[in-house]
């Protein structure tokens, strides 16, 4: 089950990252361009968001089945001081939370916006600071820090 949930989760990070990347796209586009604020515009947001948060909860489910973050919980102590476990335990964790917290927040406040270039804005703002959260986030294969597979197969 363990590894079945992290194949699914390492792999669908690449379908958060590419509708994460288009809906800033659009948004950039949009605000910068005074585009109008289009149906399509409002279900890259929308479906973003849902993508967003699928990962989360298949996350949040491989968090209390890992066995790095039960031996980071049972052994804090020594464990917050090894980077990879450490990172795994709580920096992973707290920071793709709060990317997703950024991305509802950003949801939320762009439906608010009377205008168009209001949306665009809110959303790109919101969903850039998120996006970045991402990146320095995941374990990439080319991290000196903490490295994992780009694609990680059953």
């Amino acid at each position: 089950m363990y590894l079945t949930l992290l194949t699914i989760h390492s792999l669908f990070r690449w379908l958060v990252l590419c509708s994460l990347v288009f809906a800033v796209y659009r948004a950039y586009s949009g605000w910068l361009m005074h585009k109008a604020f289009t149906a399509f515009d409002n279900s890259v947001l929308h479906i973003s968001a849902t993508i967003a948060h699928v990962q989360l909860i298949i996350g949040v489910w491989l968090y209390f089945i890992s066995p790095i973050v039960k031996y980071f919980l049972d052994n804090f102590h020594s464990a917050v001081h090894q980077r990879q476990i450490r990172f795994f335990g709580m920096e992973h964790s707290t920071m793709m939370l709060t990317a997703i917290i950024l991305i509802t927040i950003g949801s939320a406040v762009s439906k608010r916006q009377t205008t168009d270039k209001g949306k665009f804005k809110t959303i790109a703002l919101w969903y850039t600071i998120a996006l970045v959260i991402i990146l320095l986030n995941v374990p990439w294969s080319f991290s000196p820090l903490v490295s994992r597979p780009l694609f990680r197969l059953f």
